[in-house]
């Protein structure tokens, strides 16, 4: 039975959805098209006339998962008296922590990205922008700070806390990252590390 175009593109956009959630996961490697397919309650015969390659909804379900990342950020910020707190407490949390399949997709596949093509590596690429962008704007002005400098710095801060957080086995010592790393950004946020 033949699919209309409508739901063909339905399809197509549930995939790329159910893809998004998946990689982050299980990583790139850690589940098969068969797998995604079923979790998108499909059949593996579709894929093809929906993408090119498995790399094409790599690409596309991380874009998905980094503008998912950056719409939270900003909803985020937006509903709160103190923005980069509320982002910065949001994202380095127990639960953003246990949080894999709908959390940041730098924390559970940068590592993976940054071996791939740069077909993949694109929407992380943007992704990292707009992220920088937000923090950019949230975080204060001082004389002389470079505020897109301590942008990328409170943003590898915060991914590499979070990513170091769920490989520990200790659950007191990946609490203890996710504290120490919140204090150092509210720090080099308000300027306490220039020198």
């Amino acid at each position: 039975m033949r699919v209309s175009r409508a739901q063909a593109e339905a399809n197509r956009e549930t995939v790329i959805d159910v893809a998004s959630r998946l990689f982050r996961e299980h990583g790139f490697d850690g589940i098969g098209l068969k797998d995604l397919m079923k979790g998108a309650g499909l059949t593996q015969g579709g894929f093809y006339k929906q993408f090119e390659s498995k790399d094409d909804l790599v690409a596309l379900a991380s874009g998905r998962a980094m503008e998912s990342a950056v719409r939270r950020w900003s909803r985020v910020a937006a509903g709160s008296p103190d923005p980069l707190e509320a982002v910065v407490d949001l994202y380095l949390s127990p639960g953003h922590r246990e949080e894999k399949g709908g959390g940041c997709p730098l924390a559970a596949l940068g590592s993976d990205a940054a071996r791939l093509s740069e077909e993949v590596r694109a929407p992380f690429q943007n992704g990292i922008e707009a992220h920088l962008q937000i923090l950019d704007e949230l975080i204060p002005t001082s004389d002389g700070a470079k505020p897109h400098d301590k942008a990328m710095v409170i943003l590898s801060l915060m991914v590499g806390a979070v990513t170091i957080s769920r490989i520990l086995t200790d659950q007191r010592m990946s609490e203890r990252v996710l504290e120490t790393a919140t204090d150092a950004v509210k720090r080099i946020a308000g300027g306490a590390d220039e020198e």
